[in-house]
């Protein structure tokens, strides 16, 4: 095959034409992720449908309620409704990312009051009305609920996607537990 390659320049030509296409195809497609700030119709109770935002920069509402979905594991709704911030990171299994990220939210819950719970993939179901409103596009995906007195009564969360140092990690857990004014403009003193 190498040596029919080497001596035709039709078959040259042609295989230059088909990783042209391929290139094309790989750039120009669907891009991977969801963009900062999108909207989408999650259906709730009633047949109803709510608008929930989601965002990998600022606080995401999450749906109330979800048809058909199983409820929560115990842990989690009792982290929640204990009023702790809740770090709940799905990974793959064997990711070197995913094995990075999920040592650097263990040592940062060790310092704050924050419920670590680590799940494979395979088991994100079991969180359905957690990932749904949240719109989970890659793994890692490291997952932090606010906690329950300060979201007013709407569930709340951020997502951040691929490898997550400790300091991103527990920047992440501050965001969330932040309390104090908004919108402020910054101006170095």
């Amino acid at each position: 095959m190498r040596e029919k390659l080497n001596e035709s320049k039709a078959a040259q030509v042609g295989l230059v034409a088909v990783l042209a296409v391929v290139a094309a195809v790989m750039f120009l497609g669907k891009g991977g992720g969801s963009s900062s700030g999108e909207e989408a119709e999650v259906p709730v109770e009633g047949g109803e449908t709510a608008v929930v935002s989601t965002s990998t920069a600022g606080m995401g509402e999450l749906p109330a309620s979800l048809p058909d979905a199983k409820p929560l594991p115990q842990r989690f709704t009792a982290a929640y409704d204990a009023d702790e911030t809740v770090a709940l990171l799905v990974v793959h299994d064997g990711g070197i990312d995913d094995r990075y990220t999920t040592l650097a939210l263990k040592a940062v819950a060790r310092v704050e009051r924050v419920a670590v719970i680590v799940v494979p993939a395979k088991q994100i179901s079991r969180y359905a009305s957690v990932t749904v409103g949240l719109d989970i596009s890659q793994l890692p995906a490291l997952i932090v609920m606010r906690p329950k007195s300060l979201s007013h009564g709407v569930p709340q969360a951020t997502v951040a996607y691929g490898y997550q140092s400790p300091q991103s990690v527990y920047q992440t857990i501050v965001d969330a537990s932040y309390v104090g004014p908004e919108g402020r403009a910054y101006h170095p003193g």
